[in-house]
C-alpha cells in the first residue's frame, strides 16, 4: 500500500509518500516542501495574501498530481495554524476540495502536538523515561512530554516564528530592548507548558520542525565545520545555538543567508526563531538538543496505520534501532534467526575482551547492528557482498541513528571478510583514528562471530575468553563436531590479533582451553 501525507503549515506545505510494510513501518518514496509562507502578514491582518492563497493552492494541486502519478492509495491532508486563524482558511481549503478533490481537516494545536511526538517516536531511539518535545512551526509552537510507551501531553503555544515576525516593523537586526521584549513574551506564554513537562519530568529534548533543524546545523557547522548527510539524531550544544542565534540578531537581513546552512528563504524569520527556541530551551534547563527530521506528515501517517493496519511485528516499547535493524535484514531476504545468532556470538567475545579494548556501551551496539546485517549485500551479488552491503547501508533512510553511526555500522559490515581495514583504502583513511580503531575491533571481532557459524547451523552456542599480555584464547563450545566452525575462526583471526595485539588460540570446551599446549592449536 502506498500513502501520502500532506501537511499545509504556516511556514511551508510538504508531503512525503511512502510504501507502507506494516503498522509502524514505511519505506520513503518521495518528499516534496515548497516554502509557500501561508502565515506570512496572517498574525496581523487575519487573512492569507492573495499572493500565499494562489501559490498554496498550486502547490497542492502540483502534489495531488505528483502522488497520483506514484499510484498512492489515500492522501492524508491537514492544515495547521495560519489556516486555523485566517478568516479566508476555509475559504482555502474549499478551494482546495473543488480543485482537488482532498478533505483536509483543520487539526487543533493538541492534535497537532501528539502527532508531532508519533513522529519524532518512530523516528528517534528514546532513551528511558520521558523525552520532551519542540516544533517550532510559522504560527505555533508545540510541546510535547511522552516516552516510547506513552503520550502524556501535548500543548500547542501562540508562538511561531511568522507571528513573532508580525512584532516587528522590520525583518533587520534586532536591538537590545525589542529582544527583551521578545524574550519576556515567549516565557510568559511558554511557562505553563514548560512548568508542566518539568513537572513530568524528561530525559531529553528533540527538536523537529525546519526552523529547529536550520538553527541546529548552522550552530553544528559553525562549532564543528563537517557537514551532516543526515540531521536526524544528531545532537547540537544549546551553547553553539546561543552563538549562532547572536550573530543572526546582528545582521541585516541581506547578510543572513552568508551564515552556512541558513537559507535565503528562512533569513527573515530565522533570528527570531533563534530566540524562541533559546529560551525555551533554558526553561527547560538543558544543554544539549536532539534534532530530527520526522514532524507532522509522518505523523499523521502514522496516526492513520495505527487506525487502519492490523497489529503485527515490533511492539511500540521494542526499541527503534532493533526494529529498523530487523526490518532492513528481513527486507534483503536474509535469516534473521541467524543474525541474531552472530550478534550473540560477538557479543560475548566484545564483553571478555573489554578490558583489552576498553569500549564502551556505543561501540557495543554498533558491533550488534553490523552483526545483524553483516550479509545485507548478498541481496546485489555475493561477490564483493561486504562492499554491497555498506552501500545498502548508507543509502537507506536508517532513522534513530546518527550519520557516525551509519558510518562505523557499514564500515564494519564492509571489513567483515576480505581484506584487513587499511589506511590506503579511501573510505577508511577519511575515518577519524578513534573510527579507525573502533572499526578494526569490532570488525575483527565479527570477522571471528561470522566464521563460529561457518554452517550456518548455529552449533557453537558459548565462547569463554581468557588473556595474558600475550595472547587470547577463545574457548568454544556447543552441540555436535565444531571442528570446521574452529579451522574457519583461526583462518580469519589476524584482523582482531592485530587491534588486540595478542596472539588468538581457540579451542573446543573451556577444559581443552585451559590444558592445551601451544602444539594443540588448530591451523
Amino acid at each position: 500500500m502506498k500513502l501520502a501525507a500532506i501537511d499545509i503549515g504556516t511556514n511551508s506545505i510538504h508531503m512525503v509518500i511512502v510504501e507502507v510494510r506494516g503498522r509502524r513501518s514505511f519505506d520513503l518514496i518521495d518528499r516534496e516542501k515548497e516554502m509557500v509562507k501561508l502565515g506570512a502578514g496572517v498574525f496581523a491582518t487575519q487573512r492569507l495574501s492573495d499572493r500565499a492563497y494562489q501559490e498554496g493552492l498550486e502547490t497542492i494541486s502540483r502534489y495531488v498530481q505528483l502522488a497520483d502519478q506514484v499510484g498512492v492509495d489515500e492522501i492524508i491532508t491537514a492544515a495547521t495554524s495560519a489556516i486555523r486563524e485566517a478568516q479566508n482558511g476555509e475559504a482555502f481549503l474549499s478551494q482546495v476540495v473543488k480543485q482537488t478533490g482532498l478533505s483536509p481537516r483543520i487539526i487543533s494545536g493538541t492534535e497537532e502536538a501528539r502527532l508531532i511526538f508519533l513522529a519524532v517516536r518512530n523516528a528517534i531511539a528514546l532513551k528511558d523515561g520521558n523525552a520532551l518535545v519542540l516544533d517550532i512551526g510559522g504560527g505555533s509552537t508545540e510541546v510535547a512530554v511522552g516516552s516510547r510507551e506513552d503520550f502524556h501531553f501535548g500543548y500547542s503555544l501562540p508562538l511561531g516564528v511568522l507571528r513573532l515576525l508580525d512584532m516587528f516593523e522590520d525583518k533587520g537586526p534586532v536591538g537590545a530592548e525589542a529582544r527583551g521584549v521578545l524574550e519576556a513574551h515567549i516565557q510568559m506564554l511558554a511557562r505553563d507548558s514548560l512548568d508542566q513537562a518539568q513537572q513530568l519530568g524528561f530525559t531529553q529534548v528533540i527538536g523537529t520542525s525546519g526552523t529547529i533543524r536550520t538553527l541546529g546545523e548552522a550552530a553544528h557547522l559553525a562549532a564543528d565545520g563537517d557537514s551532516l548527510r543526515s540531521l536526524n539524531a544528531e545532537v547540537v550544544q544549546i551553547s553553539d545555538i546561543e552563538d549562532i542565534t547572536e550573530q543572526l540578531l546582528d545582521l541585516k537581513l541581506e547578510k543572513r543567508p552568508k551564515i552556512e546552512g541558513i537559507s535565503e528563504k528562512r533569513a527573515d524569520a530565522i533570528h527570531l526563531g533563534g530566540v524562541l527556541l533559546v529560551q525555551l530551551l533554558n526553561m527547560a534547563g538543558v544543554e544539549k538538543l536532539t534534532l530530527c527530521e520526522a514532524s507532522l506528515r509522518e505523523g499523521l501517517l502514522l496516526d492513520y496505520l495505527e487506525r487502519h493496519v492490523q497489529p503485527g511485528g515490533f511492539s511500540a516499547a521494542t526499541s527503534l534501532r532493533h526494529r529498523l535493524v530487523a526490518q532492513l535484514s528481513q527486507r534483503f531476504s536474509s535469516d534473521w534467526p541467524q543474525k541474531k545468532h552472530i550478534a550473540s556470538l560477538a557479543q560475548q567475545i566484545f564483553d571478555q575482551t573489554q578490558p583489552l579494548h576498553e569500549l564502551g556501551p556505543f561501540e557495543r551496539e554498533i558491533l550488534e547492528h553490523a552483526a545483524c546485517l553483516y550479509d545485507i549485500g548478498q541481496y546485489i551479488a555475493f561477490r564483493r557482498h561486504h562492499k554491497h552491503g555498506r552501500y545498502i547501508i548508507k543509502n537507506t533512510e536508517l532513522r534513530g541513528f546518527t550519520d557516525e553511526e551509519i558510518l562505523l555500522i557499514g564500515h564494519v559490515v564492509r571489513y567483515h571478510r576480505k581484506a584487513k581495514p587499511k589506511k590506503k583504502h579511501k573510505k577508511f583513511k577519511r575515518l577519524t583514528h578513534r573510527q579507525r580503531r573502533i572499526v578494526r575491533i569490532l570488525s575483527g571481532i565479527l570477522r571471528l562471530a561470522v566464521r563460529l557459524d561457518k554452517t550456518r547451523n548455529q552449533r557453537v552456542e558459548q565462547v569463554t575468553c581468557q588473556s595474558n599480555e600475550e595472547t587470547l584464547k577463545l574457548a568454544v563450545s556447543g552441540e555436535g563436531s565444531l571442528e570446521l566452525e574452529i579451522w574457519a575462526a583461526m583462518r580469519d583471526r589476524e584482523v582482531l590479533a592485530d587491534a588486540l595485539a595478542r596472539k588468538i588460540k581457540i579451542y573446543r570446551g573451556q577444559a581443552e582451553a585451559a590444558q592445551a599446549s601451544p602444539d594443540s592449536e588448530l591451523r
